[in-house]
């Protein structure tokens, strides 16, 4: 259970803070209503999980169809609801409330657009995997990404029995190779410009603060890339004597014992916890 003192101090450092980083991982988009298992996969993929046999969205990502007019049948409403439909919970829109007027970034795994959604100012947000409304060639014959709403929507509309028309099947416009999904995989994964241009401002904001009172707020950010965020912002409060590291995530909210005085970890739903900053 959450301890009204320790949220009190949260805020309380909130209050007193500089400027505050984020780092944004699953957990958060989960809080947020955003689960790929369960009732919502059941409400998308029944058709495709009674074919197929896997359970849950993340699994269906790997899943070796069979056409490329079936996997974009899949990828298509797969995009479309993690990307384009907004999270039932509130959950972003109660982060955003909570910075407001505060000198802020985001540093996120996350690719499912929800800060933008929420209202976040694009320029204070570095997506690092990549994004679910672009595209990519899959060899790739260039640094360029491709929005995908409209191919998406049409998709989504023309699909019938798990797969789209041949007409609809994305190709690269500049080599005719398959289209991919822009995230970060293996090492085909496209960096272009927009993602520069974010590194560049993260960057930015790193130096501007790195010797003053700095929160560094972790949400919902696992195990499975701990270099981006993680290790990343506890070698940053161990750098700076005046920062302080908040980590909120259900049973995996630690911190090392080089940064523990400086350190509140909240082993709880971050909607909650939220709520109660």
């Amino acid at each position: 259970m959450l301890k009204k003192a320790e949220l009190a101090r949260v805020r309380e450092l909130l209050e007193q803070a500089d400027a505050v980083l984020v780092g944004a991982g699953a957990g958060l988009s989960t809080a947020a209503g955003f689960v790929y298992d369960g009732e919502r996969f059941h409400r998308h993929f029944a058709d495709f999980e009674a074919k197929c046999g896997f359970h849950d969205m993340y699994s269906g990502g790997f899943y070796p169809f069979d056409t490329p007019e079936e996997y974009w049948a899949y990828w298509s409403r797969f995009i479309f609801v993690n990307r384009y439909e907004n999270p039932p919970k509130p959950v972003y829109a109660k982060l955003l409330a909570l910075l407001e007027g505060r000198d802020y970034f985001v540093l996120t795994t996350n690719v499912d657009h929800c800060f933008q959604k929420a209202g976040f100012d694009k320029k204070r947000l570095f997506y690092t995997q990549g994004d679910y409304g672009l595209w990519q060639c899959s060899k790739p014959c260039s640094q360029k990404t491709y929005d995908n709403e409209a191919a998406v929507r049409e998709m989504l509309a023309r699909q019938k029995d798990m797969r789209i028309p041949s007409e609809l099947v994305p190709h690269c416009p500049i080599c005719g190779a398959p289209m991919a999904m822009n995230l970060r995989a293996d090492d085909t994964f496209v960096q272009d410009e927009g993602w520069y241009r974010a590194a560049e401002r993260y960057d930015n904001f790193v130096r501007r603060h790195e010797n003053m009172a700095t929160l560094f707020l972790e949400l919902g950010v696992g195990m499975n890339t701990p270099g981006i965020i993680k290790y990343n912002f506890w070698r940053q409060v161990y750098q700076n004597p005046d920062a302080h590291y908040v980590c909120i995530n259900r049973a995996q909210a630690f911190a090392p014992r080089e940064i523990a005085p400086r350190s509140i970890c909240l082993d709880g739903d971050i909607a909650e916890a939220l709520d109660g900053i």
